[in-house]
């Protein structure tokens, strides 16, 4: 028993075996239909929550089986790695998925696209302000919740520095986050699948309604050369010029800075890639089949390198500020996206599938826009996603800035 004890607890502390038994497990979940809702690749995250509980948090039963080494800074350390090699595969796939049609697209409507990530922003932060003017949350455990509601960790960052002179202010920015990212993943994972459910939308109509058409053809005519035949040279080129981006800082109002991050950088080097499609002789197109499958595996490893750590914490934030803090991250969650896909449906008279991509990019949330991508069946919904996205991304760091300065 013993030598069996020791042999899974070689296993799982290397990493890489509960990586892939977290990823099995969570697609059997997510392969259960209720009411023609399922979570699909969104359930991994709530085996991954799982796993960091039994595995990670403090006294974890699997710790105290000796399966897990009491000292889990390595096993910590490889989520971490997943999480970000998740994050660039997704986000990259997205854009030269998106590219083709995103500029064309943005410069028609690009005022309707700021405008919805204002609506959004500001609803959440004005939710925020309205908790903390109350009484019912300080600003930086507000920051927290907002930032976790959108899943955004710049905007999680954001606060962080704005408390940095506190240790005790930046763990209730922590539990804030911790407490509402859940709700800004699943939230949005289940809206963007009952909707079109609700009003009974022809999805093939939809599809052909947004369907960017054929691929920008290049006017060179040269024969363009290609370094191999799946397109991994372009592919591998654009995650590493998208790091390259998101290092790059810039400043803004109130002596903050802002970089894009590694979400924000992948996103630009991958839609400029999918737009120009070749640089001088060299092709810089990625096939469909791999870009589908890039996408689909680096939204799991993302959600498997953010549910671990969030299991682990998750309980000892329960118990420490009590279950209505749940109630706020869902609020903060259900709020924004409700009004802003109304506002997006009603007011901007956007098609349902523009309206859904929108509100995944204006509550940035990478996992809903990987389940929208099925549930439409076309790609080009991330067109509306990565429109949005950016004016979100700096609305929500700004937001986060403000917020914690009411205290």
């Amino acid at each position: 028993m013993e030598a069996l004890t020791r042999f899974f607890g070689a296993l799982v502390s290397g990493g890489l075996f509960p990586v892939f038994l977290i990823a099995a497990a969570g697609y059997l979940l997510g392969s259960v239909e209720l009411g023609g809702v399922r979570l699909g690749t969104s359930a991994v995250f709530l085996t991954a929550l799982l796993f960091g509980h039994f595995a990670l948090s403090q006294g974890a039963p699997l710790q105290r089986a000796g399966l897990i080494p009491a000292d889990t800074a390595a096993l910590e350390h490889t989520f971490r790695l997943v999480q970000n090699l998740g994050l660039l595969l997704f986000v990259t796939a997205v854009g030269l998925i998106a590219g083709p049609g995103f500029f064309r697209d943005f410069r028609r409507n690009v005022g309707s696209y700021v405008l919805l990530a204002a609506v959004i922003i500001g609803l959440g932060a004005g939710l925020c302000a309205l908790l903390v003017a109350a009484g019912r949350v300080d600003a930086a455990l507000a920051a927290g919740l907002l930032s976790g509601a959108l899943t955004t960790t710049p905007g999680y960052a954001a606060a962080q520095d704005a408390v940095a002179h506190s240790d005790a202010l930046m763990r209730e920015v922590s539990v804030g986050y911790a407490v509402a990212y859940p709700f800004g993943v699943i939230g949005v994972v289940l809206f963007v699948q009952i909707v079109p459910r609700l009003l009974r939308s022809d999805m093939a109509a939809e599809r052909a309604a947004i369907s960017g058409g054929q691929p920008r053809q290049s006017t060179d005519a040269r024969p363009a050369r290609r370094a191999d035949a799946a397109g991994m040279f372009a592919f591998t080129l654009a995650v590493a010029l998208g790091v390259l981006l998101g290092r790059l800082s810039f400043p803004l109002p109130g002596g903050a800075r802002f970089s894009l991050g590694n979400t924000g950088g992948a996103l630009l080097a991958g839609l400029l890639f999918g737009h120009f499609g070749r640089l001088g002789r060299m092709d810089l197109s990625v096939s469909t089949e791999v870009l589908e499958t890039l996408r689909e595996a680096g939204l799991m490893l993302f959600l498997i390198g953010a549910g671990v750590p969030g299991g682990a914490g998750f309980l000892p934030v329960l118990q420490s500020h009590g279950a209505v803090l749940f109630l706020y991250g869902a609020l903060l969650t259900a709020g924004p996206m409700i009004c802003g896909y109304f506002f997006a449906a009603r007011v901007l008279k956007m098609r349902l599938l523009n309206s859904l991509g929108a509100i995944t990019g204006g509550m940035t949330s990478t996992p809903a826009l990987g389940t929208l991508i099925r549930v439409a069946g076309t790609g080009d919904v991330a067109a509306a996603y990565a429109a949005v996205y950016p004016a979100a991304l700096v609305l929500v760091v700004l937001a986060s800035q403000l917020i914690v300065s009411l205290s």
